[in-house]
């Protein structure tokens, strides 16, 4: 009987300790988090750009700049940043475009292209040098309807503004300086 419970022990322990090694080496092998671009933490003044999509069809009930639109909205309410008139007044540009990634072109409505696949990209550039610092984006499922395709273009830029505020919310982060 002792013997059976060493087999059973021995093959329990074969099989942990491998999964239990390769587990502590994937783990091990992982990178630390490299610090953000200090602007994003910093920025206290934002530009809005707008670098519409690679189609201007109106797919939106406020037309093609209504993803704009409902971004600048959206940052002004959050109360983080002052918007500004001038990419050169500003600490930071951030740049919404929209595109349907699956077929290639803009989103487009009847006669053509896929609107179900459309993807809203956010940029956070350098207002100087144009370098984007960091990007965000959010698919948006738009349906047939326009007030379908407006709540989702809604929806899309509500999950990249929380995407926004959870990256810059590592500047207060304990040890954010580290």
């Amino acid at each position: 009987m002792l013997k059976v419970r060493l087999v059973v022990a021995s093959l329990g322990l074969a099989i942990i300790l491998p999964a239990a090694s390769t587990l502590f080496a994937q783990t091990a092998s992982l990178a630390p988090a490299a610090p953000l671009p200090s602007q994003i933490l910093t920025a206290k003044k934002v530009f809005i750009s707008y670098a519409g999509g690679e189609s201007e069809a109106k797919i939106w009930s406020g037309g093609p700049a209504q993803p704009y639109n409902e971004l600048y909205a959206a940052i002004k309410s959050w109360g983080r940043y002052e918007l500004v008139a001038a990419p050169g007044e500003a600490d930071m540009v951030l740049q919404i475009s929209y595109s349907d990634p699956i077929n290639g072109v803009g989103v487009s409505t009847v006669g053509g292209g896929s609107a179900d696949a459309q993807q809203i990209k956010l940029l956070l550039l350098d207002p100087k040098t144009q370098i984007v610092l960091w990007m965000l984006d959010e698919k948006s499922s738009a349906a047939h309807m326009t007030n379908g395709r407006d709540k989702c273009l809604v929806d899309a830029i509500d999950k990249l503004v929380s995407d926004l505020k959870a990256l810059t919310a590592q500047a207060t982060a304990p040890n954010a300086a580290k």
